[in-house]
């Protein structure tokens, strides 16, 4: 059984700064990819960053130069430091990996943090 856990979410004001984790546990061979996806109320989720195994990383263009997405591979986790925020970044988040097991290789999502920024 594979998890992923979210934690770091929260209420903060326009131009502030939150960090966002995600780890991965249970009977894990691989992780490949890692990311983080966001989803807004009434819009699609969206992806917001991601991150190779060989740490090559994809922004949003609504993100860049603002978030920073990083990888513990020894850890099993996955990190999105946010600057800069703005109301426009609010959403649940949710961490995304695809990891393989001994028996599967596919893609797990997290239950998803909820990010709020508002003054």
């Amino acid at each position: 059984q594979v998890q992923l856990v979210e934690s770091g979410g929260g209420l903060v004001q326009p131009g502030g700064s939150l960090r966002l984790s995600c780890a991965a546990s249970g009977s894990i061979f691989r992780i490949n990819a890692m990311g983080w996806y966001r989803q807004a109320p009434g819009k699609q989720r969206e992806l917001v960053a991601d991150i190779t195994s060989g740490d090559s990383t994809n922004y949003a263009d609504s993100v860049k130069g603002r978030f920073t997405i990083s990888r513990d591979n020894a850890k099993n986790t996955v990190t999105l430091q946010m600057n800069s925020l703005k109301p426009e970044d609010t959403a649940v988040y949710y961490c995304n990996a695809h990891i393989r097991t001994y028996s599967t290789s596919r893609y797990y999502w997290g239950q998803g943090t909820q990010v709020t920024v508002s003054s």
